[in-house]
């Protein structure tokens, strides 16, 4: 089949990488894709807003799959668009409805659905301009520290741990008064702070049925030992060494399972992944956030780690078998590492040559384009986060030196990274 896959970061070429091994892929378009991508398909330069001109390109091109890598057009409603148009009814999109994905879209709305089914998460209350001052008198009553949501996407930077009441108060004032993150903040969840370790854990579902992906665990924060600003993702590892035996029964019996059965019961139209974000505090999980596609840079190490034909699941999850497909995974670790340009997550320069990635590296290794751009026969450097360096290990320590080594290959001006990606599971 042909297939069209909407994004242009690490996660779709890492996506464009494992759907291209795929039986059932026949010709693979990537909008608009990057330099890593177009050696897998063909990149086209396209408007993930225009939905319009997405589903005029479906219907030149035969187009009988779309799988849709960002958040912002689901949440935006492409799932909804594209199958309200009879000449596209036949056409599988891997995505949920924008209802469904508010789950992402609004954090106040995938509270209010956690109460409504039980599933275990921080207490929390919400605010607005218009309770601004309880807001002010809640916070300064609350224990610290404290976390601080924007309602809506404010591309994986609107979520801050006030360690005072200060902090978390001016932080309150910039979110909605002062609009830091414009309409996303108009609306301010906070919420209980856990203490715990995090992971990701991934389901495809149909919105009745599901199945399991390799779990992750992603580092968000720019400096060693998980300190200073926040970012969009600084690596990954999996598997995760305590997503086993009872804590993940306790997983499935108290989140995954109540989530799939809270979609079908509020007949919300899911067709897609769900990104469960968990913290386990004392053996126990909690669900941080939902997010309604898979992450970035943990789907550099789950698409790694998944041995079975992602596209035929994808097929599966439109004729609603799910529940009799068996998924296997790669017995090996996968641990991904991020570079990403000097400066970042704040102001950053773009521009900057990439040399080395001709070299040749491990056959385990695997080097994902993130903020690349092509100019003549050039890479250069086009965002925050620039490369995702996947490898395989035995374990998760080998897994990550072997990346540290390919790693030292590649160079640019300002070139950084984590050196202590998995940190926790290297002792």
């Amino acid at each position: 089949m042909n297939i069209l896959l909407l994004g242009s970061g690490g996660r779709e070429h890492a996506f464009a990488w494992k759907i291209k091994q795929s039986k059932h892929c026949h010709h693979l378009y990537i909008a608009p894709g990057n330099p890593g991508t177009a050696t897998l398909g063909e990149n086209v330069a396209m408007d993930l807003s225009d939905f319009n001109a997405i589903a005029e390109y479906c219907k030149r091109n035969d187009i009988q799959m779309v799988v849709v890598g960002p958040e912002d057009p689901l949440v935006n409603g492409i799932y909804d668009y594209l199958k309200s148009d009879v000449s596209l009814k036949k056409l599988i999109v891997v995505g949920p409805s924008a209802e469904a994905a508010k789950l992402e879209g609004s954090k106040a709305y995938a509270k209010a659905f956690m109460e409504r089914h039980g599933i275990p998460t921080a207490a929390y209350r919400e605010f607005t301009k218009e309770n601004f001052e309880e807001g002010k008198q809640y916070i300064s009553q609350h224990s610290l520290p404290i976390v601080l949501k924007a309602d809506g996407l404010a591309a994986g930077k609107g979520v801050v741990i006030a360690a005072s009441h200060e902090e978390a108060l001016a932080t309150f004032q910039e979110m909605i008064l002062d609009a830091k993150f414009g309409e996303a903040s108009a609306r301010v969840v906070i919420e209980q702070f856990l203490t715990g370790v995090e992971l990701s854990v991934f389901a495809l579902t149909d919105g009745h049925e599901y199945v399991l992906l390799p779990e992750a665990k992603d580092y968000k924060r720019i400096g060693e030992g998980d300190k200073g600003l926040n970012t969009g993702g600084m690596g990954a590892v999996s598997p995760v060494p305590f997503a086993a035996g009872d804590f993940m029964q306790k997983v499935l019996d108290k989140v995954v399972k109540p989530t799939i059965a809270g979609l079908s019961s509020e007949k919300l139209v899911y067709n897609g992944f769900v990104f469960f974000g968990l913290i386990n505090v004392d053996g126990e999980p909690f669900v941080i956030e939902y997010n309604c596609r898979m992450g970035d840079p943990e789907t550099e190490v789950v698409m790694p780690r998944l041995s079975t034909d992602l596209v035929e699941l994808f097929i599966s999850m439109d004729k609603h078998t799910l529940g009799s497909q068996k998924v296997i995974f790669h017995e090996k670790a996968a641990a991904t590492v991020v570079l990403v340009s000097g400066g970042y997550p704040e102001s950053f320069e773009k521009g900057k040559l990439i040399t080395g990635l001709d070299s040749t590296f491990a056959d385990h290794t695997i080097v994902f384009h993130a903020g690349v751009k092509q100019s003549g026969e050039q890479l250069l450097t086009n965002g925050g986060r620039v490369l995702a360096v996947t490898s395989y290990g035995n374990h998760i320590p080998e897994a990550v030196e072997t990346s540290a080594a390919a790693i030292q290959q590649i160079q640019y001006d300002g070139k950084y990274f984590r050196s202590d990606i998995g940190y926790e599971f290297r002792q």
